[in-house]
């Protein structure tokens, strides 16, 4: 159990952010044991051998580990337009000192001499692991990034609205069931045990597509942060088609029937046309049509538009179906 003390000034700063490094290192965890997230044990029974492939065996063997592994490996990302670019950067500037002192960190309890050749050479392991995070990116989370962004924006807006609604404490106790926040403290179930106080930072919220439970960075200098399970992941890998004879196709067409069917949560258009298999510009025409005739909202985050139901779109599709 790790104890986070918000303090007066910490329980005021707390933001959210996606990290993309952090959805490479818990895809590369997933991989050595699909079991840690039921929700992904297709995709990582099916993709386990990649990490042949894409020759990352150093990494691997750090973030395989039972306690911790580097937290230099995800530096927490400094806002909502933090790139994987930037992140990689920011590896490669870790200091040396911070490298031994953390891949010393993940040594801890596991057989001498498995990471003793990461920590002969320093500089030479963070500049190896910055390269060998670039190629697990590439091979595993880039080709679906744009799915994933999505349900990580989607999760952030969502906790967002929870502060609005409830405030901390709400958000907090929502991210995962065995999180307990009282009396100004924040507990949070983990195999480690250790207390952390907030500074004027604040504490970070990470939400992540990979990840099998939630974990706390609190090495310093890094941005106390919790990475948590985000909402929704057991829909990344599922198409939901409109099935055969659906009412609803019969007065709007079977593919808007599927997108109203599908936007019950908000969703972008190129997350849509991954769903269902349809071109994201056939997607966009559909979805404006829908907006137009009021079955639809939509909200602007950045570059991206998210769609959801309006009330009339509700009760058309509950009325359908």
């Amino acid at each position: 159990m790790i104890e986070i003390q918000l303090g007066e000034v910490g329980a005021h700063r707390v933001r959210l952010a996606v990290s993309p490094l952090e959805e490479v290192l818990n895809a590369v965890r997933l991989l050595t044991r699909p079991g840690r997230s039921p929700a992904h044990t297709r995709w990582a029974i099916a993709n386990r051998s990649v990490l042949a492939y894409v020759d990352a065996p150093e990494l691997v063997t750090l973030v395989d580990g039972d306690w911790y592994f580097p937290d230099f490996l995800s530096p927490p990302p400094s806002d909502a337009g933090t790139t994987v670019e930037d992140q990689l950067e920011a590896v490669a500037r870790t200091p040396v000192g911070q490298v031994s002192l953390e891949v010393g960190m993940s040594a801890a309890g596991r057989d001498e001499g498995e990471l003793a050749g990461l920590l002969a050479d320093p500089a030479k392991t963070r500049d190896l692991l910055a390269e060998q995070l670039r190629r697990c990116w590439d091979v595993l989370v880039k080709p679906l990034w744009p799915r994933i962004k999505d349900l990580l924006d989607t999760d952030v807006h969502y906790r967002t609205r929870q502060f609005g609604s409830g405030g901390i404490a709400k958000v907090l106790t929502g991210l995962h069931p065995g999180v307990v926040v009282e009396a100004g403290r924040v507990l949070v179930p983990t195999a480690n045990t250790a207390r952390l106080g907030l500074d004027d930072r604040g504490l970070l919220l990470v939400p992540s597509t990979f990840a099998g439970g939630i974990g706390v960075m609190m090495t310093p200098p890094w941005q106390p942060s919790v990475v948590y399970p985000a909402r929704g992941v057991a829909t990344l890998w599922e198409d939901v088609p409109a099935p055969e004879g659906d009412p609803l196709a019969g007065v709007v067409g079977r593919t808007k029937a599927r997108l109203l069917r599908e936007l019950a949560e908000p969703a972008s258009t190129t997350t849509l046309a991954q769903r269902i298999g349809v071109a994201p510009s056939t997607i966009s025409g559909h979805v404006k049509a829908l907006a137009a005739a009021g079955l639809l909202s939509a909200r602007r985050s950045g570059r991206s538009v998210y769609y959801s139901r309006s009330a009339l779109g509700d009760e058309l599709v509950a009325s359908a179906s």
